[in-house]
């Protein structure tokens, strides 16, 4: 059994390395599991990975979890092209920074807004405090400062003048809260201008085709109500 990579697109880090595996001629399986019907929690699944989420790789014997891993597996196994993950020790580190840090400095501040302004009224029924609204927004607001003062800078990429791994995470990420009506770019030209470089880099056809279920996220029908019931106690945390 060659590679399978088990995604489901409406991750964010599911299109990141579903992009890169395309973008690098990566023979692989796809095996779609899909969240919103509860695939993840599965026993088949769980024999993949035992954390049960999605991304998840199976190659052979060998299965792999987390995206940052994964990626950097495919990177190294395949021998992708260097910009993605350099050579280069200071430029390999400005890539690892980011990835480092977007676990906690930037995915949660991003996901919120999808969960707010769609994920709860449209999954739930429920609807979010004003004031919990505002300040998500305003965290979303402080995190894409950052992302554009200490990351960009007035770099065409992220870590210098190439497309890498953090430049292809971290867009994917920005696109959750544009799926929910966040005009993320908006007033900001130095990362708009960014934007349209990492998706001329990967390929605008590819980049859409990977985000062409999120951005209709609004029109899905509500999940399954089994699995309704098993995301309300977090949707309602979230809402809080």
């Amino acid at each position: 059994m060659g590679l399978e990579l088990y995604l489901d697109l409406l991750s964010q880090p599911c299109r990141a390395v579903y992009i890169f595996a395309k973008k690098n001629g990566i023979p692989f399986e796809l095996r779609t599991v899909e969240l919103l019907k509860g695939q993840h929690q599965s026993d088949a699944f769980a024999q993949v990975n035992p954390m049960q989420k999605v991304p998840a790789l199976k190659d052979g014997d060998f299965t792999l979890a987390e995206s940052v891993a994964i990626l950097l597996y495919l990177s190294r196994k395949y021998q992708t092209p260097d910009h993605w993950y350099p050579q280069d020790l200071q430029t390999r580190a400005r890539v690892d920074e980011y990835l480092a840090w977007q676990h906690t400095g930037l995915r949660n501040s991003f996901a919120l807004p999808t969960y707010h302004q769609v994920m709860i009224p449209v999954f739930l029924g429920e609807s979010v405090r004003p004031e919990t609204l505002a300040a998500t927004l305003a965290t979303l607001d402080r995190c894409l400062q950052l992302l554009e003062d200490k990351f960009l800078q007035n770099k065409a990429f992220l870590a210098g003048p190439h497309i890498s791994l953090a430049d292809l995470v971290a867009l994917t990420e920005l696109m959750h809260p544009v799926s929910a009506g966040c005009r993320v770019f908006e007033g900001r030209p130095k990362l708009a201008a960014w934007r349209q470089r990492v998706e001329a880099a990967v390929g605008h056809d590819l980049f859409r085709e990977a985000h062409a279920v999120i951005l209709k996220v609004k029109d899905l029908p509500p999940a399954d109500p089994s699995v309704k019931e098993k995301l309300r106690p977090l949707m309602q945390i979230l809402g809080q």
